[in-house]
């Protein structure tokens, strides 16, 4: 009582005893408050980049893949992401995959499965699965990273079965996939109308005859003992006669397979990528393909890199990313050597072919160019 009496204290001793209790009482509170978050800190350890990258796994959006995981790692290859990257630690295809699907995953867990706005429909062997790697690159863009196949060999299993393939997108963000081939599938096109006459398709074409060649060389590594490409290309080599039945011919004659598609989407529904300029310049022909989708050009050159050990080019790594994304061993393989009078007759098979598909689309695809070079 004494500490807080007038009586026996002068007044200005009782404003000092009342500063030093004030003061006091902060001092401890902030003591409390110190071990406390030690001891929760202590309770409770969290890795930050753990615990950041589990939470982002959390909230990575379904990718609506179909139940093949085989499949879905197709796109990279561990031994070959690293490229030129020499000392760089190399981890599984799994592991890529994973990595890749966390740093992409930008859309939580919520929002609506669409079906797509836009479909890359074709074509094999000419560069499809590089294009959609590129747009994914894009952050209004989501899409299946497996061929669906359900306008060729699903249909009947109806539009919802393909709609819960697609990823979940917001407002503002586009659906895509691709299966190279619907392009040559009698009935895709009328399908695809059914379900949207406003879809936009894309097309990546390459000179028939590479493409022929790596295509053959893609079923070679499958069935390697199939017969040589000789063989199988004609119908009569004495008479010169091309075989134009073997898919990997008939694939090539672009403005047959254009002529389908014609009778159900206007030509300004339909973009074309030139298969060799997208290796060349992809970036100019990103842009374009930005352009078609009505997406602002943010895929450009500084998201490229050319890999000489591929010949094509890889994607640059993302930041917080040990890899590149570079496409895997599938794809860039060797063409067997083919002896130059076939590739000569091939080239005369298509060219009446390749005339009558650039007056339809406008576009010259400069592959006449190339008719002295040897393929390689």
């Amino acid at each position: 009582m004494a500490f807080w009496s007038n009586a026996t204290v002068p007044p200005y001793k009782v404003s000092q005893r009342l500063l030093f209790a004030f003061t006091l009482s902060l001092s401890l509170t902030y003591v409390c408050y110190t071990l406390m978050s030690c001891y929760t800190s202590l309770q409770f350890p969290l890795h930050e980049a753990g615990y950041l990258s589990h939470t982002r796994a959390a909230l990575r959006p379904d990718e609506g893949t179909p139940t093949t995981p085989a499949t879905g790692l197709q796109a990279l290859s561990s031994a070959e992401a690293t490229g030129s990257a020499a000392g760089q630690p190399q981890l599984s295809t799994a592991q890529n995959w994973l990595e890749r699907d966390v740093q992409e995953s930008s859309t939580p867990d919520f929002g609506v499965q669409r079906l797509p706005q836009a479909i890359i429909i074709g074509v094999k062997k000419g560069g499809t699965r590089a294009l959609l790697e590129a747009i994914r690159v894009h952050p209004d863009v989501r899409a299946v990273g497996v061929e669906p196949h359900f306008f060729d060999r699903h249909y009947d299993k109806g539009l919802e079965w393909y709609r819960n393939l697609m990823p979940k997108t917001l407002d503002g963000q586009l659906t895509m996939e691709k299966t190279p081939s619907y392009f040559v599938t009698r009935e895709a096109p009328k399908r695809i109308f059914s379900m949207a006459k406003v879809t936009k398709l894309v097309v990546v074409v390459r000179n028939p005859v590479t493409r022929a060649i790596s295509d053959y060389t893609q079923t070679l590594s499958k069935k390697p003992e199939i017969p040589t490409f000789e063989v199988l290309a004609f119908k009569n080599r004495t008479l010169g006669l091309i075989d134009a039945s073997w898919s990997a011919i008939r694939i090539g004659i672009y403005a047959l397979h254009l002529e389908n598609w014609l009778q159900f989407f206007p030509l300004s529904q339909i973009h074309f990528v030139s298969g060799e300029r997208l290796i060349i310049d992809p970036a100019g022909e990103m842009g374009k393909v930005q352009d078609f989708l009505g997406l602002k050009r943010i895929v450009t050159d500084k998201h490229f890199y050319f890999n000489k050990t591929k010949g094509f080019p890889c994607l640059k790594k993302p930041e917080d990313s040990s890899l590149p994304r570079c496409l895997g061993k599938s794809k860039g393989r060797t063409h067997p050597k083919i002896d130059p009078d076939v590739i000569h007759r091939l080239r005369k098979f298509y060219r009446p072919f390749n005339v009558m598909f650039h007056q339809i689309t406008g576009e010259d695809f400069d592959w006449e160019k190339d008719e002295n070079q040897e393929i390689s």
